[in-house]
């Protein structure tokens, strides 16, 4: 794919592709892999060097699927989402949910989802779900799907796959996408491409506490919205209401109160069925702000596992390592809300297609409008899987030759900036959104967190001009990403699912 012909307005040393991915995760190998069917060379970039730094990987409780029903689950779907989803785009997800699981994860790469003693799927239910529909591999669902998926499109005659290569900016001309500029050369390396799809992942290195791998800076957002591309909803950020509460969280699987784990306050009281009447199995938005609520009146909250059917080692072995890990004993294991999913993101349609020609957009760094202000339990990978399948099919359609165009031109003028700059700089953006943009906003707070976000992002803009290098442009990204969420939150006034809006009140008991 290496191109070294470029005109006199470009720079010399390049690469093309016909399809170029950004990010491997689910939505990312699955674009690929759709891509490459139609018979395109595709190139996948990724940060990442090893499966555990995609946020697929650390997905836990499963994949839905409709179970032959699809209007049960755009019930639920759109139920968890406080009415806020787009019930078309509910409807393209629904359709297509249970052709491209068997299609790719049960014929392509074979997944040995967990079964009963009868040989039949064990499907489980999570919190929302009005039915057992969710596929599973004990609790570590995601890596049992990723990490076969990589090994099959890294086999794949059409794709190749680079590791630990970053895209820094998007290259862009008269409101269409040719590329990525990556940091493979310190002046950057421009790579072209025909179509361009991101799926870049979440948001959690925003945050102190996060279940996502702390390099989730929301890039393909940040470089999408600085390209001029439409974004949406980015106000809603989901909390999980089950991380570990202790250093080093861990996400507690749904799948655990699906199976008869229960909330416990420390008064040993169960009270989610004082907040809603699906009880433990709550929308996590609410059950998330019941946990906190809790954990201030009482000290503390606890997630009881000794009222499961089976053991929790031998029904959920990666868990219970976890729980050895850190030392924790007995059936009761302290809980609180944690950074978990970002419903929003760069507007999409049912294709992937973004505002800008020949972008796309698949998974969580996309708005696709199937969740809505809040995520019903195990769509996320299905959501991955489903517009990564269409991104790159429809890629493909609207992929041109790719032209070769002026790239932006970085700079390694500095190289010797102190590395504490970024950490120190991360540090307090991660304050300012926990502390004003977390499970609970105040109108004032989110004020004030705009003003120490905005400059932040004036301090990180002066040294990106100086220095190409990773952890900087992570940080510049996450900066403009954690503005835009700022801003959101600001021009919606009303609680909605995940963005909960207070003045001096907190959420009560029914």
């Amino acid at each position: 794919m290496t191109d070294t012909t470029a005109d006199a307005d470009a720079t010399a040393d390049h690469e093309t592709a016909d399809v170029l991915v950004v990010g491997s995760g689910i939505a990312g190998c699955a674009a690929a892999l759709s891509a490459a069917r139609e018979g395109s060379d595709v190139l996948l970039l990724t940060k990442a060097t090893k499966p555990d730094d995609a946020s697929t990987d650390w997905a836990q409780g499963g994949i839905s699927t409709t179970r032959g029903d699809p209007e049960s689950l755009k019930r639920d779907i759109l139920e968890a989402s406080d009415g806020t989803a787009d019930p078309d785009a509910i409807d393209v997800l629904v359709e297509d949910a249970d052709d491209a699981v068997e299609d790719v994860l049960l014929d392509t790469l074979e997944i040995e989802f967990d079964e009963t003693s009868e040989g039949e799927f064990d499907y489980t239910r999570e919190a929302a779900h009005s039915n057992y529909r969710i596929l599973h591999v004990d609790a570590a669902t995601g890596t049992h799907i990723l990490r076969p998926f990589l090994n099959h499109i890294d086999d794949h005659a059409n794709i190749e796959v680079r590791q630990d290569t970053a895209a820094l900016e998007l290259i862009t001309h008269e409101g269409r996408v040719h590329g990525v500029v990556t940091d493979e050369a310190p002046e950057g390396h421009p790579v072209f491409a025909g179509a361009t799809i991101l799926a870049t992942g979440g948001i959690g290195a925003l945050y102190g506490r996060s279940t996502n791998p702390d390099d989730a800076t929301g890039d393909g957002i940040a470089m999408a919205a600085l390209a001029g591309a439409d974004v949406e909803d980015l106000e809603y950020v989901q909390f999980h209401p089950t991380a570990y509460a202790g250093e080093d969280p861990f996400l507690l699987s749904e799948a655990l109160r699906g199976e008869g784990a229960v909330l416990r306050n420390g008064n040993g009281e169960r009270f989610m069925e004082e907040y809603h009447p699906q009880g433990d199995l709550a929308p996590r938005d609410v059950v998330a702000r019941a946990v906190e609520t809790e954990r201030e009146e009482t000290g503390e909250v606890v997630l009881d596992v000794s009222t499961l059917e089976g053991e929790v080692a031998a029904e959920y072995p990666a868990i219970a390592e976890k729980c050895r890990d850190r030392g924790i004993e007995g059936d009761e294991i302290p809980v609180a809300p944690c950074e978990h999913f970002l419903c929003g993101g760069i507007a999409v349609d049912e294709n992937g297609r973004t505002s800008l020609d020949r972008l796309y957009a698949a998974g969580e760094c996309a708005r696709t409008g199937v969740h809505g202000a809040n995520r019903l339990a195990s769509t996320s990978l299905l959501e991955g899987l489903v517009w990564g399948l269409r991104a790159g099919a429809d890629a493909v359609d609207a992929a041109a030759e790719p032209e070769i165009v002026e790239a932006p031109e970085l700079r390694d003028s500095d190289p010797d900036l102190p590395e504490r700059f970024a950490a120190e700089k991360f540090t307090r953006l991660k304050r300012t959104m926990d502390e004003y943009l977390g499970l609970e906003r105040d109108p004032d707070e989110i004020a004030r967190a705009s003003a120490v976000l905005r400059r932040l992002k004036g301090e990180v803009d002066a040294y990106v001009r100086t220095r190409t290098a990773r952890d900087l442009y992570e940080l510049r990204n996450a900066s403009v990403v954690a503005l835009l969420i700022a801003r959101a939150a600001s021009e919606n006034t009303e609680s909605t699912g995940c963005h909960y809006v207070v003045e001096d009140e907190r959420p009560a008991r029914a």
